[in-house]
C-alpha cells in the first residue's frame, strides 16, 4: 500500500502548487541547506526533536524505524541525530557494525564498508519505492503491513545492546494521495493511523520504571494525521490508553491551511 501524496493533474492546480513551493521558506531552505535534505519535510523533523526535548538526541535512543520513508529526508534527520557520518576517525568496531555494513539478504546498508563510519545504534528505513543510499541507514524496499515485515525490521534492529531488536523510536510521516473526497480522504488518514499503530505495538520498547519509581526511556511514536473528529477517537481509545503521554504538535514548518497535525507518542506500556 502507497501512502503518498502527489503533485496536483490540474493544470491550474499544479501552477498554484508551483507557486506557492517558489515562495515556501522551508522550501528554499531544504534546497539551500547544506545537510540536502531530501524533502521539505526534514525541518518539520528537526522542529519537533529541537522544541519536544530532542527525544531523538538522546544518547538512550540506538534503534529508530522510519515508515514510508522514501524519499528518505526523515531518515537524513536521524542518522544526524545518532550521529552517523561519512568522514569521521571513528571505528566502527566500537558499536559493532562493520560486518553489518554489507549487504544483507533483506536490505542493504547505505554506506559502503569501505567508508570511515561512526554513530550509535541502529535505523531502518522501509518503503515500497526504492530510497538512495543515506549513511548509517537500512533500507528496506517493502511493505511494512506484509506477513513477516516486523520480523525483517527486528532482525535488521538486532545487536549486542537490542538483542531482541526492539524499536525505541517508530516515525510515520506517511500521507494518503488525496482524492478531493473529504470521507474517503479522512478515512485513509485513518486507516494509516491504524497501520502505524499496528507495527508500532509489535515493534516498541516498553516504558520502563526503577526501583526509585522514575520513568526511563521507553517506547515512542511520531505519528502524521489529519484533523478530524474520527481521529480524535482514535487517539482516545488507541493511543491515550497505551503511551503514557500524548502531544498534539502542529509544527511551524507545517502550512498553515494544511489540516495535517502530529501526535508524539511518549512511553510505550505495552498494554495491548
Amino acid at each position: 500500500m502507497s501512502f503518498r501524496q502527489t503533485l496536483p493533474l490540474h493544470k491550474k492546480s499544479s501552477a498554484a502548487w508551483l507557486a506557492r513551493q517558489s515562495r515556501d521558506p522551508f522550501v528554499k531552505a531544504r534546497l539551500s541547506s547544506p545537510s540536502s535534505y531530501r524533502s521539505r519535510s526534514a525541518f518539520k523533523l528537526v522542529e519537533l526533536d529541537e522544541k519536544w526535548g530532542r527525544f531523538l538526541s538522546r544518547p538512550s535512543v540506538r534503534s529508530v524505524v522510519d515508515l514510508g520513508a522514501a524519499p528518505g529526508g526523515w531518515s537524513q534527520v536521524v542518522a544526524e541525530r545518532l550521529g552517523w557520518t561519512l568522514d569521521t576517525e571513528d571505528d566502527a568496531d566500537n558499536f559493532g557494525l562493520r560486518e553489518e555494513a554489507k549487504v544483507q539478504k533483506r536490505g542493504s546498508w547505505s554506506v559502503e564498508p569501505a567508508h570511515k563510519i561512526a554513530g550509535r545504534g541502529r535505523i531502518v528505513a522501509l518503503d515500497l519505492l526504492p530510497i538512495a543510499p543515506i549513511p548509517g541507514v537500512q533500507t528496506l524496499q517493502m511493505d511494512f503491513l506484509a506477513q513477516g515485515s516486523a520480523c525483517v525490521v527486528r532482525d535488521a534492529l538486532k545487536s549486542p545492546r537490542n538483542p531482541e531488536g526492539t524499536a525505541d523510536v517508530v516515525l510515520s510521516d506517511m500521507a494518503a494521495n488525496f482524492s478531493g473526497n473529504k470521507i474517503r480522504d479522512t478515512q485513509m488518514s485513518l486507516d494509516i493511523c491504524h497501520a502505524a499503530f499496528d507495527f508500532a505495538k509489535g515493534a516498541l520498547t516498553v516504558r520502563k520504571v526503577d526501583e526509585r519509581g522514575k520513568a526511563s526511556g521507553g517506547g515512542i511514536l511520531l505519528l502524521k494525521h489529519f484533523s478530524h473528529p474520527l481521529l480524535q477517537e482514535f487517539r482516545k481509545e488507541y493511543l491515550e490508553p497505551n503511551f503514557h503521554l500524548v502531544h498534539y504538535i502542529k509544527p511551524e514548518s507545517s502550512r498553515s491551511d494544511s489540516a495535517e497535525g502530529y501526535w508524539l507518542c511518549r512511553g510505550w506500556l505495552g498494554r495491548t
